[in-house]
């Protein structure tokens, strides 16, 4: 059983062109979009260890990485869904190492936040209330892949910061 499709996009890329092309590649969320089943799932998990490197430093250094891992996304989505030839692929998930991260960005770590974070923030991508199912329809480009991903953070740090001012996340 082959957990990889044979070719991606409309243009019919292979694995190995996507992990070696190095905006494919960051596209794919380091190779963890290329799955047949979850790709958005697995993309988030590859953004646990991204966060937990980021997570150790000042907030003002992960809030500008978290800035540029949004603005560099932008081109990074719209030149990969050009090379795919499809807008939007599945196997783009950059933008859900993004969203991830925006997540994460105003509660202070802990591991009930990575664990809470990581199914809130699937929870909103995956079921897309309003305005998150909008931007995903209505936005094209490179902006449009990354924006609903960032509201589906925004909308699961919200709730993450609830939970912590209630003291949810006290042992």
């Amino acid at each position: 059983m082959n957990i990889f499709l044979k070719h991606y996009g409309n243009n019919q890329l292979s694995v190995k062109t996507i992990l070696t092309n190095p905006i494919l590649f960051l596209a794919f969320g380091f190779g963890s979009g290329l799955v047949k089943k979850a790709p958005g799932t697995c993309g988030t998990i590859a953004a646990i260890p991204v966060y937990l490197l980021l997570a150790q430093m000042p907030f003002a250094i992960y809030s500008v990485l978290t800035i540029l891992s949004i603005l560099v996304g932008i081109k990074i989505c719209d030149d990969a869904a050009n090379l795919l030839g499809e807008h939007d692929f599945n196997g783009i998930v950059w933008d859900e190492v993004a969203g991830y991260l925006v997540t994460l960005w105003f509660v202070p770590f802990s591991w009930q936040a990575v664990i809470l974070g990581f199914v809130l923030f699937r929870f909103f991508d995956i079921l897309k209330p309003f305005p998150i199912k909008w931007a995903d329809k209505h936005v094209q480009g490179g902006l449009g892949i990354m924006l609903d991903d960032v509201l589906a953070g925004l909308a699961a740090a919200a709730v993450l910061a609830v939970c912590e001012s209630s003291g949810f996340f006290l042992s």
